[in-house]
């Protein structure tokens, strides 16, 4: 039997806290599971800069990686891993929704777990927020909680 692996999308809201709540309470019923903790760092690759930016951008980006370990992921990992279960937390740039599908396809996830973010005006209600794009493109079932 294979052990069963949550993703479970973290931005430091209450609602990622839910989410991961949620996932301990799947994990919990299940058994034999692993909880992966996923922050993403939403990053446009289509920007133009000079190499003198591209060279702060790096150390932006390194920067932003430490900080959301530092404030988000490491405090959930070690929060998880108190309460018995397996995890492992990872932090990316990009696409949101892409990521999530990507790690979840890249783990065997049964489920990726999220929690739901209200509309942050004009651009979300055109184009559609985090979730419903990954809603629309995940490879796996998703569960938004509110």
């Amino acid at each position: 039997m294979t052990k069963t692996t949550y993703v479970v999308g973290l931005d430091g809201s209450a609602a990622g806290g839910r989410a991961l709540a949620f996932a301990k309470e799947r994990a919990s019923a299940a058994g034999d599971c692993n909880i992966v903790l996923c922050y993403v760092i939403e990053w446009s690759p289509f920007s133009f800069q000079t190499a003198e930016e591209n060279e702060k951008r790096h150390k932006r980006r390194e920067e932003e990686i430490s900080t959301a370990h530092d404030r988000v992921i490491d405090p959930a990992v070690a929060e998880t891993k108190a309460a018995g279960f397996e995890v492992e937390g990872v932090v990316k740039h990009g696409d949101v929704s892409e990521i999530l599908d990507a790690l979840a396809k890249a783990r065997g996830a049964a489920q990726i777990i999220v929690g739901r973010v209200g509309a942050r005006g004009l651009k979300e209600r055109v184009f559609g927020g985090v979730t419903g794009r990954l809603v629309a493109s995940a490879s796996v079932p998703v569960t938004i909680i509110p």
